[in-house]
């Protein structure tokens, strides 16, 4: 054999080369799989022996002050799934027997147990435990499985609705408490793992680990049902009789600031919301006590009065004239009787009459930067701290935008718009000798080994007036219902205090024409307050509308139940008559009837009596009102200012021309920043618009020094 010549020795070490270069990149692969590679593969292989479970925490309860339960987790099952375990001969029978067991789409079923690509499916959720053993008698094989699940229950179904919310199909919280404090509630979901053969089969001797759930905290609320059913009735009269687009109610007590109940109504039941009508499901699920800034009208007096005598701007000898009307930097404006008051008002005669010009003097005597502070005092511009969900602040104009113009009309609540639940705590203020409570909902917080988590106490938040003031301040709303506008208002045995309202509604910016909020504010016993309730009528549809027919009744009646529930008795005997049957009747015959036993008739058109209020049996105090309602409706009146005018076009002008033609209105200019000059370029409210007489329109101005 001769040698090797030179061109096989380059082929032997390209040969070489090759061999050297695989055992390279096999080296190079091995690195890549073992190092690289090493923890994903270590995951997938696990997961090809071991199958993974979430096991459900369970959701707290939420239970009222008296342990009964609102809201409650149940246990429930998923259907699950495993695709690798189902052989391919028995999906069309097993897709068939669950699509229809569990009311589900076949092809949809079929598609899912056919995905060999998923270890686990969960095909449905929130399945009851009969529909499971319908399941199990199937015989589906190791391919179809349950798995705890957890359903949220409201055992009382529409009451506290609103403040309670709802959650998700997957159980969490989607509005009210159970969104506000879902992290609480929900708890930490655990976890199971199984060892599985190649076909996802649970091994009957392999490794089972299991890291238990831990189950949320149960939340305790100061509310109570009873009490909550007393208003939600309550408010499902006024919303039917005064034919209303809806009524809101709270309860607090007055000395310790915990909420009893609040409502909405129209409302709905948490267990079945209206989830195919979002419109009509946040509608319904709004908390209108804390979301909604409405203008309060007449009950705002209250703060007017309580700030006024706590800064001496008037005293119990103060007393003032109505001629129907007042005049401030020559804007006339109106009370809400024609003709006026008359003359020689006592600080007393001049609440009971809720005269607007009397308290359009207290806020002008007091000046802008004094009633400001104690607005702010009383917590008006910002959120109460309640703990409920979506509470707004509120609307307080700034006060250098204020002039005395405005400063007047706020004086008797117009022109500054306040939550429901700011003027319940402002007002529980005013009578409860002078601090300001913050209020609160939630008491507790508990593990579910009864381990008190937090706890949440009465907490004075500031003093706004003296003892002595809110002892004079309850002893004119006192006289208010004994005396005055708030007589249906009255509870036989009982001193009340209270005052009526009806304000303005406003759509884009201007007054809403015929629409109205009819309110009243109460609180008992008037020398010693518990309870301060407040009632709202949004948009009655009856005769003339007051506070005191509209919404004045329903306070009485609330406050009635409430105050004998909690064990207050009588401590003087007025005398009462019972109530005849009305209905039937015409006005004309039910009134002299009424004045027979001693009791007053009040009704907006004569006509035949459809309702009354108090209802047939109930006892009335003697001298006191029963409420007539008939099929007519009368013209819509209001304890408010009404008087709108036409907004001009000042686009174009100087600002001496854009002010001087404002005024011509009654209306007043607005620039902001002060420094502008040159041709107005903008203005709102736009040319047009209708805005109540002496509101500001604000000017822009095409330069700016």
């Amino acid at each position: 054999m001769g040698k090797p010549t030179v061109s096989h020795k380059k082929r032997l070490f390209m040969a070489l080369m090759i061999v050297v270069g695989i055992f390279v990149l096999l080296i190079g692969r091995l690195f890549y799989i073992q190092v690289i590679q090493a923890d994903e593969l270590q995951k997938k292989a696990i997961s090809q022996w071991t199958r993974d479970t979430s096991l459900t925490a369970a959701r707290g309860k939420i239970t009222d002050s008296t342990g009964v339960i609102l809201a409650q987790s149940g246990t429930v099952y998923k259907i699950l799934i495993w695709p690798k375990s189902i052989k391919e001969a028995e999906r069309t029978r097993i897709a068939s027997e669950l699509a229809e067991l569990l009311e589900m789409d076949y092809a949809s079923v079929l598609e899912k147990v056919s995905d060999t690509s998923k270890l686990e499916i969960v095909l449905k959720r929130r399945v009851e435990r009969d529909v499971v053993e319908k399941m199990l008698a199937l015989k589906l094989g190791d391919g179809v499985g349950t798995g705890l699940d957890t359903k949220r229950y409201y055992p009382n179904g529409e009451l506290f609705s609103q403040l309670l919310g709802f959650t998700t199909i997957d159980n969490v919280g989607q509005s009210g408490l159970e969104q506000k404090y879902d992290k609480y509630l929900a708890g930490e979901s655990g976890r199971m793992l199984s060892e599985t053969d190649g076909r996802s089969n649970s091994l009957a001797y392999g490794i089972q680990e299991i890291i238990e759930p831990i189950d949320g905290y149960d939340l305790v609320l100061t509310t109570n049902s009873a009490i909550q059913s007393y208003m939600e009735k309550a408010l499902e009269e006024a919303l039917e009789i005064n034919n209303a687009e809806s009524a809101q109610g709270i309860i607090m007590n007055c000395k310790t600031g915990e909420i009893v109940a609040l409502s909405t109504q129209p409302d709905y039941d948490p267990n079945n919301p209206p989830r195919s009508d979002i419109t009509l499901l946040n509608a319904l699920s709004r908390n209108r006590i804390v979301a909604d800034a409405y203008e309060p009208g007449s009950t705002f007096k209250i703060l007017t009065l309580s700030a006024a005598i706590d800064s001496n701007a008037v005293d119990m000898s103060s007393t003032f004239d109505c001629p129907g009307y007042y005049v401030v930097n020559g804007e006339t404006i109106k009370c809400w009787k024609s003709g006026g008051h008359g003359s020689g008002q006592s600080l007393a005669k001049a609440a009971q009459n809720s005269c607007n010009p009397a308290f359009m003097r207290m806020a002008l005597r007091m000046g802008r930067e004094t009633f400001y502070d104690y607005l702010y005092a009383f917590g008006l511009g910002s959120s109460t701290g309640s703990g409920i969900a979506s509470e707004s602040s509120g609307i307080v104009t700034n006060e250098k935008y204020v002039n005395d113009n405005t400063l007047a009309r706020i004086g008797f609540g117009q022109s500054v718009a306040v939550t429901p639940i700011q003027l319940a705590t402002a007002v529980s203020a005013a009578v409860n000798g002078g601090n300001l409570l913050q209020p609160y909902v939630v008491k507790q917080m508990v593990s579910q080994n009864g381990e008190v988590i937090s706890e949440n106490e009465p907490k004075i938040v500031r003093r706004v007036i003296s003892e002595e003031t809110s002892a004079t301040v309850r002893e004119i709303l006192e006289s208010v219902v004994s005396e005055g506008s708030g007589k249906n208002a009255q509870i036989s045995g009982f001193r009340v205090g209270g005052k009526t309202g009806t304000a303005q509604k406003y759509e884009n910016g201007a007054i809403a024409d015929g629409k109205l909020i009819a309110s009243f504010i109460g609180f008992a016993p008037a020398d010693d307050p518990e309870f301060m309730c407040l009632i709202l009528v949004d948009e009655p549809k009856v005769g003339t509308i007051f506070g005191s027919t509209v919404a004045a009744p329903f306070v009485k009646q609330v406050l009635e139940e409430t105050l004998y529930y909690y064990g207050f008795m009588p401590e003087q005997s007025d005398e009462t008559v019972e109530v005849p049957e009305l209905v039937g009747m015409t006005t004309e015959e039910a009134a002299a009837a009424l004045e027979e036993i001693g009791l007053e008739a009040v009704y907006q058109a004569e006509d035949a009596v459809i309702a009354q209020l108090p209802a047939v049996g109930e006892s009335a105090i003697k001298g006191s009102q029963v409420l007539l309602y008939t099929a007519q409706t009368g013209e819509v009146q209001a304890d408010a200012e009404a008087d709108l005018v036409e907004v001009p076009d000042v686009l174009g002008m100087t600002r001496l021309k854009a002010s001087d033609e404002l005024k011509k209105y009654g209306l007043e200019i607005l620039i902001d920043p002060i420094d502008q000059s040159g041709e107005a370029i903008r203005q709102s409210p736009a040319a047009g618009e209708k805005v109540a007489a002496g509101s500001q329109i604000l000017v822009e101005f095409s330069t700016a020094n």
